[in-house]
């Protein structure tokens, strides 16, 4: 029977040069900046309303595109002058935040109450 240990640890090798310079060109493609959004587009905000369907917020220069995407791919829905969008913080909340802004809006939760504990 003929021994494999040779087939295994030259392709062994191989699969580690492919993984090395994957990561290298990556890395680099990342510090070229390749990939990054630039130029007149910019994405302004995203609704999911589903699995498959989303409303986005689209501007372009001066004006605000509302685009729906779905299976039959993307539909304008409506265009708005970017000037009529109102300012919004830039800072993300948290998903703590989130949760507790969710939690505080829903039926039967006030925005005072705490969780109860109990001592040990």
């Amino acid at each position: 029977m003929p021994s494999y240990t040779g087939y295994l640890i030259e392709t062994l090798a191989t699969l580690l040069a492919v993984c090395a310079m994957a990561f290298l060109v990556l890395w680099g493609a990342r510090r070229l900046g390749v990939g990054r959004p630039s130029g007149p587009i910019e994405l302004r905000g995203h609704l999911p309303l589903d699995g498959r369907r989303s409303i986005y917020l689209v501007k372009v220069g001066a004006q605000l595109f509302v685009v729906g995407v779905g299976e039959g791919g993307f539909t304008k829905l409506g265009e708005i002058p970017a000037s009529e969008l109102p300012n919004t913080a830039t800072k993300s909340a948290t998903f703590t935040e989130a949760l507790a802004r969710a939690l505080s809006r829903a039926p039967g939760h006030g925005a005072a109450r705490q969780p109860s504990r109990e001592t040990e």
